[in-house]
């Protein structure tokens, strides 16, 4: 499992991947681009391309253990497995927090708190076994509320410095 937060136009998500009870990677990715779409998942890493194989049209003939968020065309989503449509999605308000996965409950309650994504799962990270690794945050809503999926803005930056490109993903600014 893992723990994805949202809050204030904010995605974070920690990077650590489990097998059973055994950690497998601390520094997994849990951010995934295709065609235009960037997918944050949550769940049996196996599944994880049959889930978005169904939310491009092509339905698994058996249950999917993963759900998450897409960003689409600016749009926030939550996105799982549905046993008769193969897909199930629902747009979020982006003014709203949120988060998913093993740590979600911890998170939660540190953004009621107060807490930004990024320290919400840092919180979930202390209590959650199934949550650690490295927290990477992307903006995916700007601070005004608007979309910034914008094709000029392609530049994801993890919390580490390195800058890589996302046709999907934008930097976190933490303003440090």
């Amino acid at each position: 499992m893992t723990t994805i937060a949202y809050k204030d136009g904010v995605i974070a998500y920690d990077s650590r991947q489990t097998r059973g009870e055994v950690i497998v990677s601390d520094d997994s990715p849990k951010c995934q681009v295709v065609d235009g779409v960037s997918f944050f998942l949550s769940g049996a890493v196996c599944d994880e391309k049959a889930l978005i194989a169904a939310y491009f049209g092509t339905p698994s003939p058996v249950p999917v253990e993963c759900s998450g968020y897409a960003v689409d065309g600016g749009r926030l989503l939550m996105v799982g497995h549905d046993d008769k449509t193969g897909i199930w999605r629902q747009e979020l308000d982006p003014s709203n927090p949120d988060a998913i996965g093993s740590g979600s409950a911890y998170a939660l309650a540190a953004m009621d708190m107060g807490a930004s994504a990024e320290d919400a799962v840092r919180a979930a990270m202390k209590r959650d076994i199934y949550t650690g690794g490295k927290i990477r945050a992307l903006r995916v809503v700007s601070k005004m509320g608007a979309p910034q999926l914008n094709e000029a803005r392609y530049a994801l930056k993890a919390p580490t410095g390195l800058r890589f490109h996302s046709r999907r993903a934008y930097a976190y600014d933490s303003g440090q």
